[in-house]
């Protein structure tokens, strides 16, 4: 999951930092997500994800 997510930033010419905090949320949190801690996210860090990317979530999918 994390790849398209990757992928999206590299698009929308976002680091991580730059998104974590379009996301409101700790970059720390985006860093769990991305080494595989989080191994099933949320709902809500998913939409969140997906808002500050301006993608939908079937983008996910």
């Amino acid at each position: 999951m994390w790849e398209e997510v990757e992928k999206q930033m590299l698009l929308k010419k976002l680091n991580q930092n730059q998104l974590a905090k379009k996301m409101g949320i700790r970059n720390g949190t985006l860093s769990d997500f991305k080494k595989g801690r989080i191994k099933n996210p949320s709902f809500k860090l998913m939409k969140k994800i997906a808002d500050a990317l301006d993608i939908s979530l079937d983008e996910f999918r």
